[in-house]
């Protein structure tokens, strides 16, 4: 190193040679963990353009921006750990201990700040795999509502009757996205058990028809009306199943939307739409006779009261 001093011109004295070669052997580290850095940089960069350019709205912009802005933090972390250790170890301090110290420390902090550390893991994941946008309708940690924020910390719901619900990531552990790419509104309709089913088929076709040709409904309705069959026989009721392909968040109003315009179909048609009711059944003796089947109104004297006044 002397040697190397002398040619680019520098005269040092020989106890002063140590400490400069120590400064020289920092300052490649800092220059190389430089050089790192701005690679980093522009890798990440190059990353956030390639993932712009597919990105189709707003919240797909945010979320890779999003991204981006932690990998860059983590990585610049991890970074100044590995300069500070290096350079520690030039200096000849003994990095074995502050590594113990550090695992100690770890431990204690960890158990402090486990949770939050859980959350900003599975905020990240929920970023990375898409899984919740900002507007987007769903059910996390036994809540439902309107996604109105989402951080690596917690995720912020708007409830259908107003109330706000902070959520901390830590706590999703299954989410339900009533709102990615389509919907589905899902209609189940019950007529009576003398109707004609076929003829109620083609009245739930008819009025499907009609309601996506409407120019407020139709841009809404992805797919014609997919009419399922039969789904239950209830006690007063045979069930008809079908549902619609809408766009996101569009379920529910179709939904009532078709439910308004088939109730004046069935009235225009005379198809019945049951109503609970009851059936008093006597029994039947061995010889096929059957009981007569008194039923005897009473009224109360406060009744009686009331008829009169």
């Amino acid at each position: 190193m002397k040697a190397l001093l002398e040619k680019i011109g520098l005269e040092v004295h020989q106890d002063l040679v140590p400490y400069v070669e120590q400064g020289l052997k920092i300052l490649l580290v800092l220059v190389i963990a430089w050089i790192l850095l701005r690679l980093i940089r522009k890798m990440i960069g190059a990353f956030k353009r390639f993932a712009l350019k597919r990105a189709d709205d707003a919240e797909s912009v945010r979320r890779v921006e999003t991204l981006a802005r932690v990998i860059r933090y983590v990585a610049t972390v991890l970074l100044v750990i590995a300069v500070v250790m290096e350079i520690l170890y030039l200096l000849g301090i003994s990095i074995a201990p502050l590594l113990g110290a550090a695992g100690v420390v770890g431990i204690a902090v960890g158990f402090g700040a486990q949770s939050l550390v859980k959350d900003f893991f599975t905020g990240f994941f929920l970023l990375l795999e898409n899984q919740i946008r900002v507007g987007d309708f769903v059910a996390i940690a036994g809540e439902r509502g309107q996604v109105e924020e989402i951080t690596l910390r917690h995720v912020r719901l708007r409830a259908m009757d107003g109330n706000v619900h902070f959520i901390p990531t830590g706590m999703i552990d299954k989410v339900t996205n009533m709102s990615l790419e389509f919907s589905r509104a899902v209609v189940d309709i019950g007529v009576a058990y003398r109707e004609d089913l076929d003829e109620v088929f083609q009245a739930i076709r008819d009025t499907a028809a009609e309601l996506r040709q409407d120019p407020n409904f139709g841009p809404r309705i992805l797919e014609d009306l997919e009419l399922l069959g039969v789904e239950n026989w209830a006690d007063s009721s045979v069930v008809i199943r079908s549902r619609f392909k809408v766009v996101p968040l569009e379920q529910w109003n179709v939904r009532r939307e078709f439910l308004r315009r088939l109730k004046k179909t069935f009235d225009a048609r005379g198809i019945e739409i049951p109503y609970p009711h009851l059936t008093l059944y006597p029994g039947r003796a061995k010889d096929g006779s059957a009981p007569p089947l008194r039923l005897v109104v009473e009224e109360g004297a406060q009744n009686s009261r009331l008829s009169r006044s």
